[in-house]
């Protein structure tokens, strides 16, 4: 798993500015669900091949007893508590304070990895600045400046050392790995005790690398697949107790450890800007879906079809994935569903051939060419598959960083379209062949 930074401080510290600066972004999965402030951002970052995942935390204050101010210290302590390192920020300019110190002392307390960074030292003396931080007895203080990314690459070095380099290797279960997500108490936990009761052949529990992540291997139907568990909360002869809590950090890891994610919605509830989030982070990472609508039996006519409604106008984005209306509790639609994971994991790992996808791109720019850019109109050459899970598509040519997404789309649906891809999102990229003359001079 991606190994996760949380950033914690007081407020004002520079917290969401070293963010961005990590992430490489201003943009950020917002975890806008009850019992989350809008305070608390999850973005990716990569330094060469080692990625990450950070979480950007509000201002904490540990004393806060009530209001805004102890709602941001109850989410800051949640992202303690899933933590792989902290970066606790400091203001190298404030100097120290009284509020510093009393967060390093509830840091210490945790016992979790800690990076103490000074932030804000730009244009000053970093030894003279930092020295004062050393009683906060949370190491040897590091200087940055988030605002111009100064130190920024070394913090993140120092931040990464103590995890393996390169992507950690899932458990590997045979078969397609499944993630079961959605917001609590839509019936996730049912649905696993389904798929896993009196036709299971196989399950036992597989402590993942961090934060009990659990990796549990089944057989249905003579087909082996294995259950990425994204509650992290089952334990041997409990099994099934109640795995409703819900973690951000840890169903963003077992998405991204995944090859198909089965969302879970409640059919007896309005579709959520939370359950947007959710399939808005599947559809980033890439990974192949399946919808299930979940206690269908539980609701009336005219609440179904107001709901079918809802989902084509709020999951759009997932024309996709295969919908099935389903009811956990008495195993209906369950053989439909599987068959539907069957497909998209079929999907997102398909082989193409260079010639046949090279045939394809030349028939669709024949039907439609890509729109003129000035005096010059690109020049798609050839195509070649990049990857899997997602597919990705990758096409050479020329002028090719002037395509607009409109003519992107056109070719991702041609492709899935000559693939009968179902279930998963198909990527195109484009390179543009490097003009070795470019920049000299004409010989006459």
């Amino acid at each position: 798993m991606k190994p996760t930074l949380v950033i914690v401080g007081r407020p004002n510290v520079g917290k969401s500015t070293l963010f961005n600066r990590l992430t490489k972004s201003h943009d950020a999965l917002v975890a806008d669900i009850p019992g989350l402030t809008r305070d608390r951002h999850y973005g990716h970052g990569r330094q060469g091949p080692r990625p990450y995942l950070v979480v950007d935390t509000g201002g904490f204050e540990p004393s806060a007893k009530d209001g805004i101010m102890h709602e941001m210290a109850q989410q800051a302590e949640a992202a303690i508590a899933e933590a792989d390192m902290l970066l606790f920020v400091v203001d190298g300019r404030a100097g120290l304070t009284p509020q510093d110190k009393a967060i390093a002392v509830r840091l210490r307390r945790t016992g979790r990895p800690m990076l103490l960074v000074v932030n804000k030292t730009e244009g000053m003396d970093r030894n003279i600045v930092s020295a004062e931080f050393h009683e906060l007895g949370c190491g040897a203080p590091l200087s940055v400046s988030a605002a111009h990314g100064e130190g920024v690459r070394d913090l993140v070095d120092e931040a990464l050392e103590p995890f393996p380099e390169g992507p950690s290797e899932p458990f590997e279960g045979e078969g397609p790995r499944i993630a079961v997500v959605g917001r609590p108490n839509v019936g996730k936990s049912t649905l696993i005790n389904t798929l896993l009761g009196e036709e299971r052949v196989i399950a036992f529990d597989q402590p993942g690398t961090t934060r009990d992540s659990i990796s549990i291997p089944f057989e249905r139907h003579g087909k082996k697949y294995t259950l990425i568990d994204t509650a992290g909360l089952r334990r041997k002869g409990k099994v099934f107790e109640t795995i409703e809590k819900f973690s951000v950090i840890k169903t963003l890891q077992s998405i991204e450890e995944s090859n198909v994610v089965v969302m879970v919605l409640d059919a007896s509830q309005e579709i959520s800007d939370q359950d947007a989030h959710i399939a808005g982070f599947c559809l980033e990472a890439g990974r192949a879906m399946v919808l299930c609508i979940n206690k269908w039996d539980d609701v009336d006519e005219y609440s179904r079809e107001r709901l079918k409604v809802d989902l084509a106008r709020k999951m759009n984005f997932l024309s996709f994935a295969q919908t099935h209306f389903i009811s956990a509790l008495k195993g209906e639609g369950i053989n439909p569903m599987m068959r539907s994971v069957d497909t998209a994991y079929t999907a997102a790992m398909t082989k193409m051939s260079t010639p046949i996808l090279t045939r394809l791109l030349l028939s669709a720019t024949e039907k439609q060419q890509p729109p003129r850019h000035g005096i010059f109109r690109p020049k798609l050459r050839f195509a070649h598959q990049g990857g899997n899970n997602p597919p990705i598509i990758i096409i050479h040519g020329n002028a090719l960083e002037s395509i607009p997404d409109s003519y992107k789309r056109y070719l991702e649906r041609t492709f899935m379209e000559a693939f009968e891809l179902r279930g998963t999102p198909l990527r195109v990229e484009f390179r543009t062949t490097h003009n070795p003359y470019a920049g000299k001079a004409r010989r006459r």
